[in-house]
């Protein structure tokens, strides 16, 4: 018997991680044909989004994806992620998070998607900014 993934696990643990100490959560994705996200926002076949409470309506993290409701360009969307397709979680505030083995046939292609924030006009810089300290973020692959 196959042991479920704990992927999704750790992805709850993470973003709730954010939330409860002021972080905005966001999700690197592969942006793949199994993903409904917003195509004009995908650069170098992936996408960044913010998943935090004040930028999504109807949030679910579940074992078998993320869906949640967002506004992009004042447009509100339903956007539908499998677990397979995220990369990585991470707070935009110091970079602590976890980063994934891409699972998707469309995951071959070169990190690098411009994160994407889920209010009007939302646009942040394409890499996680510094921590204070002045260290480099530190994300932990997970197999």
């Amino acid at each position: 018997m196959e042991l479920p993934s704990t992927k999704p696990y750790l992805i709850r643990a993470i973003h709730e991680w954010c939330c409860d100490n002021g972080f905005t959560p966001y999700i690197a994705v592969v942006a793949d044909e199994h993903a409904r996200v917003p195509r004009e926002f995908v650069r170098d076949g992936r996408i960044v989004l913010n998943v935090g409470y004040e930028a999504t309506g109807h949030l679910k993290i579940a074992n078998e994806g993320i869906t949640f409701q967002a506004r992009f360009g004042g447009v509100a969307r339903d956007i539908s992620v499998p677990i397979g397709n995220v990369v990585a979680i991470y707070a935009r505030e110091n970079g602590a998070g976890m980063a994934f083995e891409p699972e998707s046939a469309g995951a071959s292609t070169s990190p690098g998607g411009a994160p994407v924030g889920a209010s009007d006009g939302d646009h942040e810089p394409p890499v996680p900014p510094e921590p204070p300290s002045g260290g480099r973020p530190k994300l932990q692959r997970i197999k």
